[in-house]
């Protein structure tokens, strides 16, 4: 009786805040999901159809930063799942395609924080931005690093801890490592995962 208590408020929750901020995206589909806690600037994002987003989320467009402006994006496409504590961060475009799956603690951001001037603090100082693009069919696990000028093809996957720079990453490729690099492609020809010769 308890556990279907539970159920019952938990999907409540779930539907409450996604009535909340529905109208407050600048593009929403249709049975997405929110669970609060969570720091949202909607009216940088949009969001597709079945987007499930737990707790504690902060996913934050930039638009202004020192005396500059940007236009910055942020798509969530289609069945999307966002676990706890992922944070983005975006003043460009930050893309992520159908169906990947971030799990807990991810970190995605298109800004740099450059250190040009030793007299001023890094966090003052004018921001970089490079878009970041994560294909369809991707799973990022628990604790990846996705830095400025990544763009991950179609089924991809990230292990966990992995921190992946700037570069273009290739379909059905597995990462992993800090900095990250390709560990597996899968060979259509054999129908099997190989292990990546990177000479």
């Amino acid at each position: 009786m308890l556990n279907k208590l539970l159920y019952v408020i938990f999907h409540m929750e779930f539907r409450c805040f996604a009535a909340i901020y529905k109208n407050a995206f600048r593009s929403c589909g249709n049975k997405f999901r929110l669970q609060c806690p969570l720091y949202l600037t909607p009216s940088f994002i949009d969001i597709g159809n079945q987007v499930m987003i737990w707790r504690n989320a902060r996913i934050e467009a930039v638009s202004k930063y020192n005396r500059h402006s940007f236009n910055p994006s942020i798509v969530l496409d289609d069945g999307v799942s966002i676990q706890q504590n992922v944070h983005i961060t975006c003043a460009s475009k930050v893309y992520i395609g159908k169906e990947t799956a971030l799990a807990a603690n991810v970190s995605i951001t298109d800004i740099n924080h450059p250190y040009k001037d030793i007299n001023i603090a890094p966090e003052k100082q004018d921001i970089e931005t490079e878009e970041v693009h994560i294909g369809p069919n991707c799973k990022l696990y628990n604790n990846v690093v996705i830095l400025p000028g990544v763009r991950l093809g179609m089924h991809c996957v990230v292990g966990a801890n992995s921190v992946v720079r700037k570069g273009d990453y290739p379909d059905y490729t597995i990462l992993a490592g800090n900095p990250a690099r390709i560990i597996k492609k899968y060979n259509f020809q054999e129908q099997k995962w190989e292990g990546y010769d990177h000479r």
